[in-house]
């Protein structure tokens, strides 16, 4: 592993989102791009020095615009598959999986990224 290279962090915004019940079922676009912006101001909490982070969106949240600091990337059909091909393709450098969907956890870890829950980015 690289660990000079700057951490891939992926969001899986679907369940951070959903892990706070504020009415973010009114709005899923509009409650990914609150996430997207608060990721862009806020960064990664308690981590300091450059980052990558990747917001996954899915569902009614397709189509969320990156902002400078947020990529953003439709999955085209489910989220965990695209999250799982992102750790797949990331090579060598450390990978941070934001995300408390079990299953989606055993798969990443598998491939050798860590995760945290949605506590680690939640206000």
């Amino acid at each position: 592993m690289n660990d000079t290279a700057a951490p891939l962090v992926i969001v899986d915004a679907a369940n951070v989102v959903g892990s706070v019940p504020d009415g973010w079922w009114r709005d899923r676009r509009g409650a990914a791009e609150r996430l997207r912006d608060r990721l862009a101001s806020d960064g990664l909490p308690g981590r300091s020095g450059p980052v990558e982070i990747v917001l996954v969106v899915e569902g009614a949240a397709r189509g969320v615009e990156p902002v400078p600091g947020v990529r953003v990337e439709s999955a085209p059909g489910s989220g965990d598959d695209h999250m799982v091909a992102l750790v797949a393709d990331a090579g060598e450098r450390p990978i941070l999986v934001v995300t408390a969907d079990r299953e989606l956890r055993r798969r990443v870890t598998a491939l050798g990224a860590t995760v945290a829950g949605p506590r680690a980015i939640r206000p």
